[in-house]
């Protein structure tokens, strides 16, 4: 009677382990799909703004009947937010390329764990890149769609249409990619929670 009191905590304590590895694979089938959905949607911004310029000609003033013509190019290149944007999610599309390719053949390179908790923290900083690249872009573009009154700043959406309505599609995939990398973020933190729970504490007697 005393041994079969002795064998229960055991196979409570493995089928609590088994429960926690279940999840772990789960866990681990959830994050593969939403970083081909991130790194798909991060590679989609970066191209879709990269490309973006529109060139016009537009008439400035006029001399009698003569009107005077400027050609203006309007590139995301000449402003700072669009750019930082842009390399924001470039640096975003390779983690995602390199986290997929940790996740699929580097089960062997894992040391006591320190993998996961590299991967964590990574994911937390390239959240917050893509997070500041994705804002400051949208504060821009809605400058240069409505323009500022008070500081006396001219809305330019008016005249190089294309070129913000291409900025504006661009905004899109970065922020689905900004609440995907959050998600992914959340479930590396249960993984490292269930990663402590199944890590054996081994107790000292007096």
């Amino acid at each position: 009677m005393a041994s079969e009191g002795k064998e229960k905590p055991e196979v409570v304590g493995s089928k609590q382990e088994d429960i926690i590895r279940v999840r772990k694979g789960k866990h681990d089938q959830i994050v593969l799909v939403l970083r081909v959905v991130a790194f798909l949607a991060t590679a989609a911004a970066t191209i879709v703004m990269g490309l973006n310029k529109e060139t016009k000609t537009l008439v400035v003033g006029a001399i009698g009947s003569n009107p005077i013509t400027a050609t203006l190019q309007a590139k995301f290149q000449q402003t700072p937010a669009f750019l930082f944007f842009v390399i924001a999610n470039a640096l975003a599309s390779i983690h995602n390329l390199v986290m997929l390719a940790l996740e699929i053949f580097g089960g062997k390179l894992d040391r006591k764990g320190f993998r996961l908790v590299i991967i964590t923290i990574l994911d937390m900083v390239i959240l917050a890149v893509v997070a500041a690249g994705a804002s400051s872009a949208a504060f821009m573009a809605e400058l240069g769609k409505n323009g500022n009154s008070h500081a006396k700043w001219n809305k330019i959406c008016d005249k190089f249409e294309r070129f913000c309505h291409q900025g504006g599609g661009a905004l899109i995939p970065s922020f689905i990619a900004l609440l995907l990398l959050l998600l992914i973020s959340a479930i590396s933190i249960i993984k490292l929670h269930n990663q402590k729970l199944t890590t054996p504490h081994h107790a000292t007697t007096p």
